[in-house]
């Protein structure tokens, strides 16, 4: 039986090497590379920020946002997560000071996770690490055209779902 952590770490190469769809083979290596990518991304910038790749994505769509603010229900499904999620991963960031809590005038029920001055300096010193790691996976392998049909095809892969930061 293969598991996630066999996709995630490689073992599952030579299975994948066996399959006969093409399609069910680009999918396992996406979730193996998307493992390998949010395990390094996730690292790096903890060590360098103190958050996690699911934070900064949540202050890029922060960032991003009308008036810099979405409901939690808005932010759950840009970032595939549920509400309570959200809320999870909202709550240490407000006590750092990047995120803020917003009430609706008009909506008593509905509250928004608005990003503060500290959160918009912090997203951009994010992002520009993200940019460099990025290059970084790139560098040895892939040509600026390789790049370009990658990011092309992905992009197709993902037209039209919420979440899009490219």
């Amino acid at each position: 039986m293969y598991t996630s952590d066999m996709i995630a770490y490689g073992s599952i190469s030579a299975y994948i090497s066996t399959m006969t769809s093409p399609s069910f083979s680009a999918i396992l290596r996406l979730l193996s590379a998307n493992a390998r990518l949010e395990e390094r991304f996730t690292n790096g910038l903890g060590s360098l920020h103190g958050l996690a790749l699911k934070e900064v994505l949540l202050l890029m769509h922060l960032d991003r946002a009308p008036r810099r603010r979405l409901s939690r229900i808005d932010l759950a499904k840009q970032l595939y997560v549920s509400p309570s999620t959200v809320t999870r991963m909202a709550a240490p960031l407000e006590k750092l000071g990047v995120v803020g809590r917003e009430a609706d005038p008009r909506d008593a029920r509905l509250a928004y996770v608005v990003l503060t001055e500290a959160g918009l300096e912090l997203v951009a010193n994010a992002r520009a690490t993200l940019e460099v790691m990025a290059a970084d996976i790139f560098r040895d392998r892939w040509t600026k055209a390789d790049i370009a049909t990658l990011a092309d095809l992905l992009g197709r892969l993902t037209a039209g779902q919420p979440g899009d930061l490219g």
